[in-house]
């Protein structure tokens, strides 16, 4: 799986979506190899998009299509300030992946300081996922796409009135957020991006 995710801000979320919905209606049925995408708007305006494709080699040959450059010429207008890319072939799913049922999206950005402190979360998802599915429903999935020790990772969530109940549960020791808290003090530069009307989009 190859990820694309694009980054920036803007002061036009209705816009936004707009352009979102045009290339479902317009660009998706000739987009070879895409697999789905989440996006949406924080309620300060960071613009979070994150677009999966079955190959690198998918995701450059729908960036090359004519109609695709005319589409970004006009959407990249709604942003305000610089737009960041990041690709990588490095994705990670957990627990199903997510689903366009959400209704609430939460991304986690950040940098490990190390492989090895990656390695160790990892691990914590792993041994976590039993008691997450049996006591965290309003958890669908997580995407998270790495570049090297760099994360964005996407949550999915039923919606965000149950993703702060699920918050408050508190997990057995050794669990996995038994762990984060020390995971926690390794990451750097850790944000939380909340996207509560997120647009999807499914092959």
């Amino acid at each position: 799986m190859f990820a694309q995710v694009i980054q920036g801000r803007t002061n036009d979320p209705a816009a936004m979506w707009n352009r979102s919905e045009e290339w479902d209606r317009t660009l998706k049925p000739g987009a070879e190899g895409f697999l789905g995408s989440t996006a949406g708007v924080s309620d300060d305006g960071e613009v979070v998009v994150v677009a999966r494709f079955e190959s690198e080699a998918a995701a450059r040959k729908n960036s090359d299509r004519p109609e695709q450059g005319a589409w970004w010429a006009e959407t990249e207008k709604l942003f305000e300030g610089d737009v960041a890319f990041y690709d990588s072939s490095d994705v990670e799913v957990s627990w199903g992946g997510g689903s366009d049922e959400a209704g609430f999206v939460q991304i986690m950005q950040g940098r490990v300081k190390n492989e090895e402190m990656r390695a160790r979360w990892q691990q914590a998802e792993a041994d976590a996922e039993e008691w997450m599915r049996a006591n965290r429903p309003d958890v669908m999935g997580s995407v998270a796409v790495w570049q090297g020790t760099n994360f964005t990772n996407v949550i999915y969530f039923t919606s965000e009135e149950a993703a702060r109940k699920g918050e408050q549960q508190q997990p057995p020791e050794g669990s996995m957020d038994t762990e984060q808290e020390n995971w926690m003090e390794q990451v750097e530069d850790l944000k939380f991006i909340d996207l509560k009307k997120p647009h999807f989009s499914s092959p």
